[in-house]
């Protein structure tokens, strides 16, 4: 294999390249496009030529180069290639840290848009799904669980198969393809979606928006691709969900039976659904496969602005951005629900509540009040059926404002398209006996991005001057919530050890951690957001007791085994703090 360079424009690019005989003539073909600089491309080389060597067969190696070049001419970019100063840290952070993998299959090259969830990870997004149950569950919210494939006669019926489709554009050098208005907004505080294909054309010609690629200029031409995922059920035509919203409203009359027939009632889903995303990356933010955590509300249209759940809520100031502050380039303001309500911001009690509850799904997070805005959709940006459309957006560190869910009033489409293509009646009825198609407020998102902003948001890199570099999120967030280590390896202290972590581990996520120095190991503790560290040392053999250290100050304070439990539960949950709980201990007699 040889490296070869090549002129595209101006640009210099650099590809790998192996001749080969073929029906007795020797013939040159590109392997790998490696990039624009030099020294790079030849490390990039001695990988490729490595793993082809050592890993796969020459009929493997072939479907290898035939993947790459496909994700090439779609303009897809492994997390690798678009790292750049910190955002390089960050990554670094998150891949060794055990938080996410991929794109996966690695050792294959990777499929943009698939990715693992490694142990430190699949513990964090647990503590997300477990926070969404929570908040659905205490607003009287019950959960279900769907298909995630369905015939697509569901999905014409939805109107997936003809509109839910994205506008690409193509690069003229490099013929890689992005999505439009993502192009756009990755560069700019705008709602790209909502503009027309003119201005999204105008607007890239203006700003001189460069291929993410190879920085050459693109086709000054619009066009739409499917996002759906197609397969086969038996022979019959299928696709894989998008979102989790159809197949909740699809056993609609079963649900409206085990409500006893008054509306309102609320469920939601937590589960895959799946995209073909056009040129994915951000890591889990723009992924092909994704976790949806999507609640639908089935309320009687005459009740909107009756909402028995109003006048507990009403007063909460929220930080709100309408479409007209928007265009004139003005920052979001906090007001009230009821205020945003009597400027006709939002229509209904019933949606400013749904708004209330999508903005606290995120304050119980511990996303920072000051890192959330609610974002009115554009009249032209609103899917034709909807009524009222508001977006959550967090401002996160590696790439600015970016949307994590969606609040919409999808008024009564959903149950009547379904009722029409299945012929069932999708219908309930009033008290005077009135039938009527039921209303659909939606709290839409996922818990990719919440679990990705946690992580993007709490990750602290310090200079060896400023200290360690610590994971520094919420207490009641942290993927594991206590460490316990015996203070050195000596029998009786690993035993005691031993035992404080079998008891907590009926209340907590515990790790035991038994191996190097004790400042090593709260150095560990801390990278890894664990916010407290137990240490079993000698004078708990006589006193029985602990201590418990605290991520953040770093205070350390005594505590009877027999109360670990109950002071931990407290401390996590903020209901306490360690200077709370007993005088701090003087560790410099460690």
């Amino acid at each position: 294999m040889y490296i070869v360079k090549k002129k595209i424009g101006k640009g210099e690019y650099y590809y790998l390249r192996k001749s080969q005989r073929v029906k007795g003539k020797v013939k040159s073909k590109s392997v790998a496009y490696l990039g624009k600089d030099l020294k790079e491309a030849e490390k990039k080389a001695r990988e490729i030529e490595s793993k082809v060597d050592r890993k796969v067969s020459t009929d493997e190696a072939k479907d290898l180069i035939i993947q790459k070049k496909k994700k090439e001419s779609m303009g897809e970019k492994t997390s690798d290639e678009f790292e750049t100063g910190e955002t390089k840290e960050f990554l670094s952070f998150v891949r060794e840290g055990g938080l996410i993998w991929g794109p996966e299959p690695e050792i294959y090259g990777g499929m943009a848009g698939f990715y693992t969830y490694g142990p430190l990870g699949k513990l964090l997004k647990n503590k997300v799904e477990n926070s969404v149950r929570r908040v659905f569950n205490t607003f009287g919210f019950r959960e279900l669980e769907g298909p995630t494939v369905m015939p697509d006669n569901v999905w014409e019926a939805s109107g997936h198969l003809k509109t839910f489709k994205d506008r690409i554009i193509k690069c003229k050098n490099c013929e890689s393809v992005f999505r439009a208005d993502k192009l756009i907004e990755e560069k700019f505080d705008v709602a790209a979606d909502a503009f027309s294909d003119k201005k999204l054309l105008d607007f890239i010609k203006e700003k001189d928006i460069k291929c993410p690629s190879c920085k050459g200029g693109f086709e000054m031409k619009i066009e739409a691709q499917s996002l759906m995922m197609k397969t086969e059920v038996a022979g019959e035509e299928a696709s894989l969900r998008p979102e989790t919203a159809t197949v909740t409203y699809l056993p609609y009359l079963n649900f409206y039976n085990y409500f006893r027939k008054k509306l309102p009632f609320g469920v939601f889903q937590i589960g895959k659904a799946y995209r073909n995303e056009i040129s994915p990356r951000q890591s889990v933010l723009r992924g092909r496969e994704f976790t949806q955590a999507e609640g639908q509300i089935f309320v009687d249209p005459e009740e909107k602005n009756n909402w028995e759940g109003f006048e507990e809520i009403k007063k909460e100031n929220l930080p709100f951005w309408d479409h007209k502050a928007q265009e004139k380039d003005y920052e979001r303001k906090e007001f009230s629900v009821e205020d945003a309500l009597k400027k006709g911001l939002i229509k209904s009690q019933a949606y400013g509540w749904c708004i209330y509850l999508a903005y606290m799904h995120f304050i119980n997070f511990g996303i920072p009040k000051e890192k959330i805005r609610l974002r009115q959709h554009h009249p032209d940006e609103k899917a034709f059926y909807a009524d009222d459309a508001w977006d959550v957006e967090i401002q996160l560190n590696n790439y600015g404002w970016t949307e994590v869910c969606g609040v919409h009033d999808r008024t009564d489409y959903d149950l009547t398209q379904h009722g029409k293509a299945s012929g069932e009646k999708l219908e309930a009825q009033r008290e005077n006996g009135e039938s009527f198609v039921p209303h659909v407020l939606e709290i839409a998102f996922g818990t990719d991005r919440p679990t990705y902003a946690l992580i993007d948001l709490f990750y602290e890199k310090k200079g060896e001057e400023e200290g360690k570099t610590v994971f520094a999120i919420p207490y009641h967030m942290a993927p594991i919530d206590v460490s316990v280590f015996p203070l050195m390896k000596k029998p009786e202290l690993v035993k005691l050890a031993k035992d404080v972590q079998l008891e907590l581990e009926r209340d907590f996520i515990v790790v035991y951690d038994g191996s190097g120095s004790i400042g090593r190991r709260y150095l560990r503790s801390a990278t890894a957001g664990t916010p407290f560290a137990v240490t079993v040392d000698y004078d708990s053999l006589e006193g029985n007791d602990v201590t418990i250290r605290d991520r953040d100050s770093e205070k350390q304070v005594r505590v009877k085994v027999r109360d670990l439990r109950d002071v931990l539960d407290k401390l996590i949950k903020g209901e306490v703090l360690v200077d709370d709980i007993g005088k701090e201990v003087d560790t410099r007699k460690k």
